[in-house]
């Protein structure tokens, strides 16, 4: 305990002992604040009802968007590994949405969506493609010598799914849903940037850089990184079992 403890608290220590270097070399809290100021402006929003409304905002956009593109890229990667002529379609799709620059996408939607539905589509669009290649990739990795055996007792599609596809694909799947968790936080909050739907974390960023106000600016980046690490623990926490056996 006392060795997990020591490996969260040290480089935690170290980081912030040399941000706190920085800013006395710096001299400039507009450049660089101290993690004193931060820290104080931090515990300011805590006690702010706008601040936690704009973290549950902001929660419930990534949320929706991860679980849109976990559905549509799941969907999609059964399609193509189960049918070569939608793979032959759709594979150039989800590798041209992997390449596109998030901005692109974001200032695109930006036209079709309303302020506060762009982060959650950008956060699917983010979260597909990489969902639909674990899919794939799972599916496709299926042992030819169980799918024979399945044929033998004849498993119907649930059992063929359940005790053949499932434990060969879980593996890739975990690491895909873990993967596109990352991307559709950074995606959905840079969306929030640039569109400022009413309450987001991604707008506070915003505002704070528009009024100049570091400390605020680091705070808020703090935030958005607790929530993303939280979240990442929380599904890796949940998936272990999975993971580990295959089941």
């Amino acid at each position: 305990m006392k060795k997990k403890v020591l490996k969260v608290v040290a480089p935690l220590a170290f980081w912030l002992a040399l941000w706190a270097f920085g800013a006395q070399v710096v001299g400039k809290e507009l450049l660089l604040p101290s993690p004193a100021a931060a820290i104080q402006t931090l515990l300011t929003l805590l006690g702010e009802g706008a601040f936690w409304h704009a973290v549950a905002a902001t929660l419930g956009r990534v949320t929706a968007g991860v679980l849109l593109g976990v559905l549509l890229g799941m969907i999609l990667g059964v399609v193509t590994a189960s049918w070569r002529w939608c793979d032959l379609l759709l594979s150039p799709a989800m590798k041209a949405v992997r390449t596109v620059p998030v901005v692109s996408f974001i200032l695109l939607l930006y036209f079709w969506l309303p302020s506060g539905r762009v982060p959650v589509a950008t956060a699917a669009l983010m979260a597909l493609p990489v969902v639909w290649r674990a899919a794939r990739q799972g599916i496709a990795a299926a042992d030819p010598l169980l799918l024979e055996a399945a044929g033998h007792y004849r498993l119907n599609l649930w059992g063929r799914v359940k005790l053949v596809y499932l434990p060969g694909a879980m593996p890739a799947l975990c690491a895909g849903w873990e993967n596109a968790l990352g991307l559709a936080w950074k995606a959905g909050v840079a969306a929030e940037v640039l569109c400022q739907p009413k309450w987001a974390a991604g707008s506070a960023l915003q505002s704070a850089k528009a009024y100049l106000d570091a400390p605020a600016l680091f705070a808020w980046t703090a935030v958005v990184v607790a929530l993303s690490l939280a979240m990442e623990a929380l599904l890796h926490l949940a998936l272990g079992p999975w993971r580990e056996e295959g089941r």
